[in-house]
């Protein structure tokens, strides 16, 4: 499913696709972020580091009648404090995502998959 924009000069259709790795590259930036994790190994109990090229598959994007909602799985570096760390990768993401694309994201949830040591 994708958004569609409606302005002055026509339609813009953004793809889900380009809505997940623009909020996975936003979250990269942050401070204290290992990485993105895979959103398919949570029931394994496995958190698979990914690196730049996979930013996609750690962010679910789903499009809802009241809005956009997004979840980025990620890895956050030791000695961090988590919470701090999650509130800002959901700023960071929202930020982004209203002054490129223009779209307000209701809900950024974010679920931490794992602690490690930052390289």
């Amino acid at each position: 499913m994708s958004m569609q924009i409606d302005n002055e000069w026509g339609k813009i259709i953004v793809s889900n696709d380009c809505i997940a790795v623009l909020a996975g590259q936003a979250a990269l930036d942050c401070y204290g972020l290992v990485g993105m994790a895979s959103r398919k190994q949570l029931k394994d109990g496995i958190s698979e580091l990914l690196g730049r090229e996979n930013l996609s598959r750690g962010v679910e994007v789903r499009t809802e009648t009241d809005g956009v909602h997004i979840e980025l799985h990620i890895i956050v570096s030791y000695g961090t404090k988590i919470s701090e760390v999650a509130h800002n990768v959901q700023s960071k993401v929202k930020y982004v995502l209203n002054e490129v694309v223009g779209l307000k994201a209701d809900f950024v949830d974010i679920v931490v998959q794992g602690v490690r040591i930052a390289r």
